[in-house]
């Protein structure tokens, strides 16, 4: 029974009668009755809600659906991208029929970065970590045969976000698929980058000039895109403190709403096609407190500091990435349980989405054996482990509601230092988040060089083993590459491609939205880093700041 009046707007009794029941009645659920194997038949929800965040209600502590996954599971998107376009979309389509349920891309550094697989800078990485794509025939390669109408395809770039997107929409529209329809994400969170990651291109202002021109330009004509996916993850991955992933994930979103606002979108004319992406660490209990922690955090940002009115714009929707970082080279098959317990604090946080890691992603690349293993990993949680059968399993635990508390107090905290630094951008460009990242990286360093903390496999628990089998990306596929770019270079127009580069220069040095001509750039035929090179003339390098 509720310990709270059951006629009080904020009742356990008022939301399953409201809010719960509407949904049901509209949507319905998997299944009628939830119940154990044992005949125990299950409540949708257990515990209170002090802050009023019920599920599908303000400021969604609970969740961002009424029913959660006793509606629907969690999108299962496992990362995928090597070697080569064709390869690539071999993979994708190997993932699509054993169940996953949309696509996820990886693309290789000199992609991210912005250089033709020939240029000098990028030769030696191409196909390494990720697919290559110089052109629009490689877009063409890699999403053959399947359905871009149909499926959610998420892109894993930033710097050059925009290319990607406008080689996306380019083949739909080739493909006579109405880009109103696509579904899908691109990452295209850049402060991050000069935060954690290091793949950026140019500086920070034109940065956010491309991420800014690209939010408006899906909100004319690609309007079910979700434009940016503001990424804790590799925060997290470069050393970070699940309060710092927090505190400095959800500063970099509120410099995406402000710079998007002044460039003069109202707030709910795009924010709830922004959507967020963190990462699931070993500790089960403070990374379920983290994610509702940081749905709460959004909910109130949005409303009382930015005057969203749609209750879409205040949801903090997430993909979660399980951690890469947390995962040994040493007793590789231990990275399965690893990642079991890091998927159910994803779950039991209420992911929207979600890639489990392959147990042999320590070593490289992974094998299709075990990549298959990763995506079992989440339909057993889905299907055979009853975690998605009541929601937000975890709430109400004394545990969790003061994890839950201390966590976003602490992520208050240290997004007020980055406000009194001027927010992210001023923060990033003096290295604030830099150095506070790196402090934590080497406290976890030592902590495990000196078995203060126990990573099972490596400090302890050691044992003599043999060479594990590991996946290599095929080396003569850089030559099929490097051929693919060649003969498009070869069968272009070539005065169409100078015309469209030269548009695009134009709107670069002026306030044109640069998202049009780089569409009629892509659709030339015209390559990544001839697009790269025209905007490096205006928008410079980024030099990144001293912070060790």
């Amino acid at each position: 029974m509720s310990s709270q009046n059951p006629e009080s707007p904020n009742s356990r009794e008022a939301w399953l009668e409201g809010t719960y029941q509407g949904a049901r009645d509209r949507f319905g659920e998997r299944r009628d009755p939830f119940q154990t194997p044992s005949d125990i038949e299950l409540d949708p929800i257990y515990g209170e809600a002090p802050d009023g965040g019920w599920p599908g209600e303000y400021p969604f502590t609970r969740g961002v659906q009424p029913t959660m996954y006793r509606g629907r599971f969690w999108t299962m998107r496992q990362y995928a991208g090597f070697s080569s376009a064709r390869a690539s979309n071999e993979r994708y389509h190997m993932l699509l029929k054993g169940g996953q349920t949309g696509l996820s891309v990886a693309f290789d550094l000199p992609t991210q970065l912005g250089y033709d697989s020939d240029d000098p800078l990028a030769i030696y990485e191409v196909g390494k970590v990720g697919v290559p794509v110089n052109s629009l025939a490689d877009v063409e390669l890699l999403f053959k045969d399947i359905p871009l109408g149909e499926v959610s395809t998420s892109m894993t770039i930033n710097a050059t976000a925009s290319f990607l997107l406008c080689g996306y929409v380019a083949l739909a529209k080739r493909n006579g698929v109405d880009p109103a329809r696509l579904r899908g994400t691109v990452q295209n969170d850049i402060l991050k980058e000069y935060a954690a990651r290091g793949n950026y291109r140019f500086g920070v202002p034109s940065s956010m000039r491309l991420v800014t021109d690209l939010v408006t330009f899906c909100k004319e004509q690609v309007p079910l895109w979700n434009t940016i996916s503001i990424s804790g993850y590799h925060i997290r991955e470069a050393g970070s403190t699940a309060v710092q992933e927090l505190a400095f994930t959800l500063a970099n979103g509120r410099a995406y709403v402000k710079s998007i606002v002044e460039a003069g979108l109202d707030v709910d004319e795009f924010a709830g096609r922004l959507s967020f992406f963190f990462n699931a660490h070993n500790h089960l209990f403070e990374e379920v407190g983290k994610f509702r922690a940081a749905r709460r955090m959004w909910a109130r940002i949005m409303r009382e500091e930015f005057g969203a009115k749609n209750p879409k714009s205040w949801m903090l929707r997430f993909h979660t990435h399980t951690a890469g970082s947390m995962l040994t080279s040493q007793q590789p098959e231990n990275n399965v349980v690893r990642v079991t317990v890091q998927a159910l604090a994803a779950i039991m946080g209420g992911t929207q989405s979600l890639h489990t890691n392959s147990r042999d992603e320590a070593l490289g690349l992974p094998t299709a054996d075990s990549a298959q293993l990763a995506l079992r990993t989440q339909q057993l949680l889905a299907h055979e482990s009853g975690v998605a059968d009541v929601i937000d399993p975890l709430g109400g635990s004394p545990y969790i509601e003061s994890l839950t508390d201390r966590l976003e107090a602490d992520a208050l905290a240290l997004m007020a230092q980055i406000d009194e630094r001027g927010g992210s951008v001023p923060a990033i460009e003096q290295g604030f988040m830099q150095r506070e990242i790196h402090r934590s990286a080497m406290q976890w360093q030592r902590d495990v060089e000196s078995s203060e903390r126990t990573i099972v496999g490596v400090n302890k628990f050691q044992v003599e083993e043999g060479r594990p089998e590991i996946f290599r990306p095929d080396p003569a596929a850089k030559a099929e590459v490097l051929g693919d770019l060649e003969r498009v270079r070869a069968e272009r127009n070539g005065e169409k491609v100078e015309g469209a580069l030269r548009a695009l220069g134009e709107a670069a040095v002026g306030n044109t939205n640069v998202m049009g001509p780089m569409l009629q750039a892509v659709e030339s035929y015209a390559t990544l880093g001839e697009v790269c090179g025209v905007l490096e003339k205006t928008f410079g390098k980024f030099d990144a700041p001293e912070v060790l």
